[in-house]
């Protein structure tokens, strides 16, 4: 393979494998592009890339994949940037307001409405953009770094990955490196090796995209504290868990 195309995704909390693929020196032919998750599934459905952070959410979308790091963004607690903002209670909320950006975050909200808060909303796709704004609803789902600014318009406040945990007591994981392709053992390695080294340097990584972060808020905290990035084997058994309720919700 002669430039290892890479997908990934364009937040904040994925910075510490773009740093390590950028600055540990273990890769060297590649091509490292960011988007929101939804196209990064996407570039990888349609072969535009070889590698990329996908969504678990868009797992069965394809053929036939392989997980190929020992890495992911997963959460063992709050994990502060995957919410559902209301300005109402839970049991209150008729109506929820769908993030366009990440599938796997609408997916959630609607298996934790079922099993969880026992709660039946209406549900709206939101347009891209727009729940980076209070577009009126009741309440809407957001992730990312927009959430640092919205969640202090919103007076009740519901962490994804919190509530997952309560439901079930496993970790949650929302991305995972795929390919759907046969990757050279050695290239596999290298890529592990570059994303260990940028989970292994978050302070330096900080460093690196000082300019690009959120003022606002305590980064290295959110990194340390409110990302898992080791994909071990409670979170497998968190994500072959959500896997078979979206299995569920679908028949």
């Amino acid at each position: 393979m002669e430039l290892l195309k890479i997908s990934a995704v364009s937040y904040l909390n994925t910075i510490p494998f773009v740093y390590g693929i950028q600055r540990s020196g273990l890769l060297k032919d590649y091509r490292l592009d960011l988007y929101i998750p939804s196209l990064c599934a996407e570039k990888l459905k349609n072969g535009v890339v070889d590698v990329a952070l996908i969504p678990v959410g868009a797992l069965n979308d394809l053929v036939s994949f392989e997980f190929i790091t020992d890495y992911c963004i997963g959460a063992v607690s709050t994990v502060k940037t995957v919410l559902l903002l209301s300005h109402k209670p839970l049991h209150e909320i008729t109506e929820i307001g769908l993030d366009y950006d990440s599938r796997t975050s609408v997916q959630l909200v609607k298996v934790l409405a079922k099993y969880q808060w026992k709660i039946a909303p209406a549900w709206k796709n939101l347009m891209p953009g727009q729940a980076s704004q209070d577009p009126g609803m009741e309440a809407i789902v957001a992730i990312g770094d927009k959430t640092f600014g919205l969640v202090k318009k919103y007076p009740y406040c519901y962490d994804l990955a919190e509530e997952w945990i309560r439901l079930t007591s496993l970790p949650f994981v929302f991305a995972v490196w795929v390919t759907t392709k046969k990757l050279p053992e050695s290239l596999q390695n290298d890529l592990n090796s570059a994303l260990e080294y940028g989970v292994g340097h978050i302070k330096e990584t900080l460093e690196f995209f000082k300019d690009k972060l959120p003022a606002e808020e305590d980064c290295q905290s959110y990194l340390e504290k409110n990302i898992s990035y080791t994909f071990d084997e409670r979170k497998k058994e968190g994500l072959a868990l959500f896997l078979k309720y979206l299995q569920n919700n679908t028949k």
